[in-house]
């Protein structure tokens, strides 16, 4: 397996990959495969990184702008992470994130939504004055890297808004 940067060869396999990966998944909405096509298209998918296996794309991951409390420098939005659904727990997602984090060099901190029993093994943290509408604050996370933590509302850029 090869964690590479995404190519314009890419993009087909990653949104079916994204929509399989996701399709089971009581939380989802089936917007995260459109979700990655609209930052691409609006120029704010600033990193995607795909696995790939013997020339199949088994696994990818987003990161976007991000803004909190009028700040964006430095601040970035991990999501979507998607594994193949055969392909799952396997280590893929972990991958991704460990070598996402490390590429992005310029991060004063990564901010996402998901599940902190998972999100925590990588040093995110819930429940720490972060907010995002009415999602449950342990499910706002915060990966401060410049040790300065932060709090407020974040507000993601248009892609994500499913209305």
């Amino acid at each position: 397996m090869i964690i590479r940067p995404e190519t314009i060869d890419d993009i087909e396999a990653i949104f079916h990959l994204t929509q399989a990966a996701f399709a089971t998944m009581p939380y989802s909405d089936g917007s995260e495969g459109p979700i990655i096509n609209h930052l691409r298209k609006d120029g704010h998918l600033l990193l995607s990184l795909v696995v790939d296996h013997e020339g199949e794309i088994v696994g990818q991951i987003s990161f976007s702008p991000i803004a909190l409390n009028g700040e964006m420098d430095g601040l970035y939005g991990l999501g979507p992470v998607s594994a193949h659904p055969d392909r799952q727990k396997q280590g893929i997602g972990s991958a991704l994130i460990q070598e996402g984090i490390s590429r992005l060099r310029d991060a004063k901190a990564i901010f996402l939504i998901g599940d902190p029993n998972y999100y925590s093994r990588f040093n995110f943290i819930g429940d720490c004055g972060l907010t995002y509408g009415e999602v449950p604050p342990e499910y706002v996370q915060g990966l401060f890297l410049d040790d300065n933590s932060r709090t407020g509302e974040l507000q993601y850029v248009p892609a994500f808004d499913t209305n």
